[in-house]
C-alpha cells in the first residue's frame, strides 16, 4: 500500500535486525487517529514515530513478526498470547497447536490464571470432538514429548463451547476458573498409609491448596511446578531430613516419591527419622 512504513521494532521502539522477532508497527499516511472514544487504547497503540516527522505516529499491531532476508514480513503470533510463567517467556499458540493436533480435540485455548500472588499456573480448554473426551494424562504426556515442563498446563478443563463475544471473537475474559479439586479422570483416590506418603501428602495439600491427595497422584498433574518442587524439597529436609531431587517429582507419583524417601534413610520414614 502506498504511503505505508512497517517497522519490525523491539519494547523499546528499537529497530530490530533481519530474522529478530518483535513487533510490527505501522506509520504512513493511512494510518487512523486513534480508537473512537477510546482514549487509553489509542494512547497504547497509537504512539510518536521516531522515524516520522514531528507529530507523526505509530500503529503498534501487537502481531509477533520477523523480517526475512527478502523484506517478507513473516507473522509469528500475537505479543498479548505470550506469557511469564515461572520466570519462562511461553508461547500460548505453541502449546494450542500441538494440543489442537490431538484427533479428539475440536478447539483449544491455552491461558495463564493467577491462583495466588507470585503463582501464576497454565490452564488448557478443551472443546473434545463429539465421539471420544481425551484425559488430562493423555494430554500431558502428549505436550511432554514435545515440550519442556514449564510449558505443559497444570490445570486441564473440558468445556462443550469456548464462549464467544457477540461477534463471534474468542471471550477469554468469559473462560470459567478451573475446579482445582481432584480430577474426574484422574486415577482411583488411594490414601497415604506409610509416614513418608503421609507427610508428602500434607506438604503437597497445603502447597497446592488441595483437600485431598492420593498416593497416585503426580505433583506436576496437580498443578505442581518448579518453583514449588523446590519448596516441597526444602520443607521434606527440614521436616525429616531426608533430601530428594526436585526431579524425582516431575514423571513420579507421591507414592513413588516416599518410597524414595524410605530408601534413602533405609526404610524408617517420619518426623523420627531425622
Amino acid at each position: 500500500i502506498a504511503n505505508t512504513s512497517l517497522y519490525v521494532l523491539d519494547e523499546h521502539a528499537g529497530p530490530l535486525p533481519v530474522g529478530v522477532p518483535g513487533e510490527l508497527c505501522i506509520g504512513g499516511a493511512g494510518l487512523a487517529r486513534g480508537y473512537w472514544d477510546r482514549p487509553e487504547l489509542t494512547a497504547e497503540r497509537f504512539v510518536p514515530d521516531p522515524f516520522g516527522a514531528t507529530g507523526t505516529r505509530l500503529y503498534r499491531t501487537g502481531d509477533r513478526v520477523r523480517r526475512r532476508p527478502d523484506g517478507t514480513i513473516e507473522f509469528l503470533g500475537r505479543l498479548d498470547h505470550q506469557v511469564k510463567v515461572q520466570g519462562f517467556r511461553i508461547e500460548l499458540g505453541e502449546i494450542e497447536s500441538l494440543l489442537g493436533g490431538h484427533p479428539t480435540v475440536r478447539e483449544v485455548v491455552v491461558t495463564a490464571r493467577e491462583f495466588g500472588q507470585g503463582d501464576t499456573r497454565l490452564v488448557a480448554y478443551i472443546v473434545p470432538t463429539a465421539d471420544d473426551a481425551p484425559t488430562t494424562a493423555e494430554l500431558q504426556t502428549l505436550l511432554r514429548t514435545q515440550l519442556p515442563e514449564y510449558m505443559v498446563p497444570a490445570l486441564f478443563v473440558s468445556l462443550p463451547e469456548l464462549p464467544r463475544t457477540p461477534n463471534g471473537k474468542l471471550a477469554r475474559s468469559a473462560l470459567p476458573a478451573p475446579d482445582r479439586s481432584r480430577a474426574q479422570d484422574r486415577p482411583a483416590s488411594v490414601a497415604p498409609q506409610t509416614p513418608f506418603e503421609q507427610q508428602l501428602a500434607a506438604i503437597w495439600q497445603e502447597l497446592l491448596e488441595l483437600d485431598e491427595v492420593s498416593v497416585l497422584d503426580n505433583f506436576f498433574d496437580l498443578g505442581g511446578h518448579s518453583l514449588l518442587s523446590v519448596r516441597v524439597v526444602a520443607r521434606l529436609e527440614r521436616e525429616t531430613g531426608v533430601r530428594i531431587n526436585p526431579g524425582e517429582l516431575v514423571l513420579q507419583t507421591l507414592g513413588q516419591v516416599a518410597a524414595v524417601c524410605e530408601r534413602a534413610t533405609g526404610g524408617a520414614g517420619g518426623e523420627d527419622s531425622g
